[in-house]
């Protein structure tokens, strides 16, 4: 299956640290590491790097690589892949060197195939949150991605990983079977401004000429000039309004100056 996979060129890395290789990616290369088979890992790096990046990207995981006055080619097979800061451009990778038939553990994409008929209603979306999958098999049977058929998605349905067919007998899957791959939900607006407004109705005036109590005082007193207002609560014997005829003097307070005295 594989004695077609690309082929990689690379040249051996004469120094090493972070300095040679920025050096290495400013030229439009990208540095890499070999290693695996009981050999000692060589630190190489591909000179023209676009086109097998691209590759890469594309889902291709096992290579054909040859050193260049060093190993014979050698099959290869991409270990981890190290990101810029912003996760978009490969600046690292690692490859192992594999037998075509030996057991290997790999990622690889899925493909969704077809339109979901849960697409025609009016806001529906198609919901891909697994886009990989983990799985087991012989180097030489390792698909380059999964296909995942989709044309009898509805909505409010959904597809899991148990439901993904290997194209191999030997492969095994080793994702967790109830992970989602494919969903058709509908999407809903939430609309605010005028009409939420509208929904919660005209908003009560606020009397800002009565006094309001205290929080979590009780039986705060009633507004002055309130109509039949109660004495606070608790109070004994509330004092009438400063002025009113009969009101008895407060207690202990001496008589008024000039008043007469008591004979």
């Amino acid at each position: 299956m594989h004695e077609k996979s690309p082929v990689i060129n690379v040249k051996k890395r004469e120094r090493l640290g972070t300095r040679y290789c920025d050096r290495i990616r400013k030229a439009g290369g990208l540095p890499a590491i070999v290693y695996g088979h009981g050999e000692q890992p060589v630190p190489v790096y591909v000179p023209e790097a676009r086109d097998t990046v691209r590759k890469i990207t594309a889902g291709e995981k096992v290579f054909r690589m040859s050193l260049e006055g060093g190993f014979s080619e050698q099959v290869v097979l991409i270990k981890e892949l190290q990101f810029d800061y912003l996760g978009t451009n490969i600046v690292h990778a690692d490859f192992a060197r594999v037998d075509l038939n030996e057991r290997v553990r790999a990622k690889v994409p899925v493909h969704l195939i077809g339109e979901a008929v849960g697409l025609k209603q009016v806001g529906a979306i198609l919901m891909h949150p697994t886009s990989e999958v983990e799985v087991e098999c012989r180097v030489a049977d390792l698909p380059d991605f999964v296909e995942v058929r989709i044309d009898e998605l509805d909505v409010g349905h959904a597809i899991t990983v148990a439901e993904i067919k290997l194209p191999g007998t030997d492969m095994k899957m080793l994702t967790d079977k109830h992970w989602m791959v494919a969903q058709i939900v509908i999407q809903q607006e939430i609309k605010v401004g005028e009409e939420t407004a509208a929904v919660a109705g005209p908003a009560e005036p606020e009397v800002i000429t009565a006094k309001k109590p205290a929080e979590g005082e009780e039986g705060a007193a009633a507004a002055p000039g309130a109509k039949g207002a109660a004495p606070a609560a608790g109070a004994k014997g509330a004092a009438p309004a400063a002025g009113a005829k009969g009101a008895a003097p407060a207690a202990g307070a001496k008589p008024a100056a000039g008043g007469e005295k008591k004979k």
